[in-house]
């Protein structure tokens, strides 16, 4: 069974960090890239960052580049987003994704890539 769950979303001020855990199924974890996407009221869902199976190519939102760091511990079947320096604009729900296709043909920043979903958890950064 395929299973996507996030966790660690809550209340920080601007300036604070979360960190962001999704786990998956064994199997589903160590097949396929994964990435991040976030969702604010009234927006569309939009691309975070992305990483390969093994780590080593990794995507990032500009809005995010220097702030956010996407990781994933393949033993703990477990994918990270470290959120650092938050602003009130990073206020949304965020999902982790998961896809099956290779990192040579895929699009990151496209949420039709992505084949599984997690539930969401919400982020709200205080100004």
């Amino acid at each position: 069974q395929v299973q996507v769950v996030e966790s660690g979303g809550g209340l920080v001020q601007a300036g604070g960090s979360l960190r962001l855990s999704c786990a998956a199924s064994a199997r589903t974890f160590s097949s396929y890239s994964m990435g991040w996407f976030r969702q604010a009221p009234g927006k569309e869902r939009e691309f975070v960052a992305a990483i390969s199976w093994s780590g080593g190519m990794t995507s990032y939102a500009d809005s995010v580049k220097g702030r956010f760091t996407i990781s994933r511990d393949n033993a703990k079947n477990t994918m990270y987003l470290q959120m650092n320096s938050l602003k009130p604009e990073d206020t949304a729900v965020y999902y982790c994704a998961v896809s099956g296709s290779h990192w040579y043909t895929f699009r990151p920043t496209t949420a039709s890539e992505y084949d599984y979903w997690g539930q969401g958890t919400q982020v709200t950064v205080s100004s």
